[in-house]
C-alpha cells in the first residue's frame, strides 16, 4: 500500500477495492461484514502510516468524482482531490477555504479530522456531511453540529471512529467575501500591501509559504515524502503552559503560545521538539524530520514504518521529559 500514500511506507492489504459509487460502497462494507473482515478506509493516503506487515483485511479505496457549485453550496464527493475544490472555489470567487490551499488528500479526509491551516479550520464551511453507516448499513446525514468539531477533531475520529465512511461533503462559501487574514505568517507576507488581497492572492501565498516549509507536494522534493504534521499542537492547562515558559525563560529562549478552547493554551510542537534536542534534518537511519520544519517526519529513502514510528515515538518521550507533555500523533496508524 505504500503508493497509495504520501509517505511511501506499508505492506501489502489482503484485499483491496476502489469504489466509485456509494452502492459500491455499501457492498464493500457488507461484504467485510458478512465475513468478519476488518475494513481500512483509504482516501488519499496523506495522513496514515501503514505498517510493514500491511493490513489484514479490505482496504476501501474511495474514489467517488464529482464536484458541483450550486450558489454558494459546494457538493464534492469524498474521492475528489482536496485542491481541486480550492481551485473551484477560488474560480467563482466564493472564499471560505483559500486558507487551505495546497493540503494534500481528497475530500472524505476533511471532516474527519477537521483540516485546518493559517487559520482557518474545514468545519467553519461545512454544512453538511454524508456518510454510510456501517452499524446501521445505511446512508446518513450529520450537519455541521452534529459532526462534533473541534481542534483536529470530529465525532469521525473519536466518538464513532471507524462506523461512518465519509461520501460527500458540502461547504457552504461566501462568493465575493474577504479572505481570512488572522495568521502570523499571512499577514507578514502582505504586510506590505496597501489593499485586501484576492483570495487567488491567498491561496497562492498559502502555497508558496507550504512549500518553503516542505508542506506543499512537489514532485522530486525529498521533504514531501511524508504524511504533513506528523504532531498536534497540544492545548495543555494554564499552569502547565505556565511551567513550560519558565523552563524556557530558564535556557534563555522565548515561546509564543495561543488561546484555545475551554480555556487551554496551545503550545507549538514544532518549538517543543527543537527544545527537546531534535532540529530540522535531523535523521535516525532512513527517517528523519523535514529540513524546512520540525512537524514532518519524512521518508529519506527506504523508511519502513517501524523506523518511522521508532523516530516518532523517540520525539514524543523527549518532548515529555523535558516538558511533562504527551504530544498527540495525527497520522492513522493501520495494521499496528
Amino acid at each position: 500500500m505504500a503508493p497509495l500514500t504520501t509517505l511511501g511506507v506499508g505492506g501489502p492489504a489482503r484485499w483491496i477495492v476502489e469504489a466509485a459509487s456509494e452502492a459500491e460502497i455499501a457492498e464493500a462494507c457488507a461484504w467485510a461484514r458478512e465475513r468478519g473482515v476488518a475494513l481500512f478506509v483509504l482516501g488519499g493516503g496523506s495522513n496514515v502510516l501503514i505498517a510493514d506487515k500491511g493490513f489484514d483485511g479490505l482496504a476501501l479505496h474511495v474514489a467517488l468524482q464529482s464536484a458541483e457549485l450550486e450558489g454558494e453550496l459546494l457538493r464534492a464527493a469524498a474521492g475528489v482531490p482536496w485542491d481541486d475544490c480550492i481551485e473551484q472555489a477560488l474560480g467563482a470567487d466564493c472564499a471560505g477555504l483559500e486558507c487551505l490551499a495546497g493540503i494534500p488528500g481528497t475530500v472524505g479526509g476533511t471532516p474527519v479530522q477537521n483540516v485546518g491551516a493559517y487559520g482557518q479550520e474545514v468545519a467553519s464551511a461545512i454544512e453538511r456531511v454524508r456518510a454510510f453507516d456501517r452499524e446501521a448499513q445505511e446512508f446518513v446525514e450529520f450537519t455541521n453540529a452534529e459532526c462534533g468539531f473541534a481542534y483536529r477533531r470530529s465525532r469521525f475520529n473519536t466518538v464513532d471512529r471507524g462506523r461512518y465512511v465519509v461520501t460527500r461533503v458540502d461547504y457552504r462559501l461566501r462568493r465575493g467575501g474577504e479572505p481570512q487574514l488572522v495568521y502570523a505568517d499571512l499577514k507578514a507576507h502582505f504586510r506590505d500591501e496597501k489593499k485586501m488581497p484576492s483570495l487567488v492572492e491567498v491561496a497562492a501565498a498559502v502555497r508558496q509559504i507550504r512549500q518553503s516549509k516542505g508542506m506543499l507536494l512537489v514532485e522530486g522534493d525529498p521533504d514531501c515524502r511524508s504524511a504533513g504534521s506528523f504532531f498536534k499542537n497540544p492545548s495543555v492547562a494554564p499552569g502547565v503552559a505556565e511551567r513550560v515558559r519558565q523552563i524556557a525563560a530558564d535556557s534563555g529562549v522565548a515561546v509564543r503560545v495561543f488561546p484555545a478552547e475551554g480555556g487551554l493554551i496551545k503550545i507549538p510542537a514544532a518549538w517543543l521538539i527543537e527544545q527537546a534536542g531534535f532540529a530540522k534534518g535531523y535523521a535516525q537511519g532512513a527517517a528523519g524530520i523535514s529540513s524546512r520544519h520540525t512537524l514532518a517526519l519524512v521518508n529519506r529513502g527506504e523508511a519502513t514504518a517501524a523506523e518511522i514510528l521508532a523516530l516518532a515515538e523517540k520525539i514524543t518521550n523527549a518532548v515529555e521529559e523535558r516538558f511533562g507533555i504527551q504530544l498527540e500523533m495525527e497520522p492513522e496508524r493501520v495494521g499496528f
